[in-house]
């Protein structure tokens, strides 16, 4: 399988703030990041989409017709979603960094019922594909396809373009290693585990 993985650009939202489900918009223009990324992409191959937006405006600036499915939209942090990183319980924030693959965060969902509907997503698609996706996603598709175990722990920079192919991981855009490249990540918390 080749997989074509590109993580949607830049949302709108501020800095420390917790997201996964919510429908942002972006900061960034779509329409740049296609550019970059069209040249690289493979030809006559179907495109994936999330149905959040910061995904999808992307993904109609590189197809005329993507095809959306919620399997690949971003872990739903439920209660936590939009709030600061900082304001939120200390002691479900240890819950989740001592069982970080199983905890659910009130009305959210777990990393293991993330990565229970990406597998699945995966098993039903063609041999080729792209998928423009979010973080939590991509980081499955590396533990699924490329067998990483550190998978929770890998970093893709906004607007990146990563392929997985023959179970092989490859940064492709920008052209560096996926793991150092997220300095600017906005969503990441700083005191547990990150799915995203």
């Amino acid at each position: 399988m080749r997989l074509w993985l590109i993580r949607h650009p830049l949302p709108a939202v501020a800095p420390g703030i917790c997201y996964g489900a919510t429908d942002l918009p972006l900061a960034d223009d779509p329409a740049l990041h296609a550019a970059a990324l069209a040249p690289l992409l493979p030809t006559g191959v179907p495109i994936y989409s999330s149905p959040l937006q910061r995904c999808l405006r992307l993904a109609e600036h590189l197809h005329p017709a993507p095809i959306v499915d919620g399997r690949i939209r971003e872990i739903d942090f439920g209660a936590w979603e939009m709030q600061p990183w900082e304001a939120l319980d200390r002691r479900l924030l240890d819950a989740w960094a001592a069982d970080p693959f199983h905890f659910q965060p009130p009305g959210g969902e777990s990393v293991a019922a993330l990565r229970a509907r990406v597998a699945a997503f995966l098993a039903s698609l063609p041999e080729e594909a792209v998928l423009i996706t979010h973080a939590g996603v991509i980081k499955v598709c590396a533990a699924e396809l490329a067998g990483e175990t550190g998978w929770v722990g890998l970093r893709f920079d906004y607007g990146s373009l990563t392929l997985i192919a023959n179970g092989v991981q490859q940064a492709v855009w920008p052209p560096r290693d996926a793991r150092n490249s997220a300095a600017h990540d906005r969503c990441r918390n700083p005191t547990g585990p990150s799915p995203r």
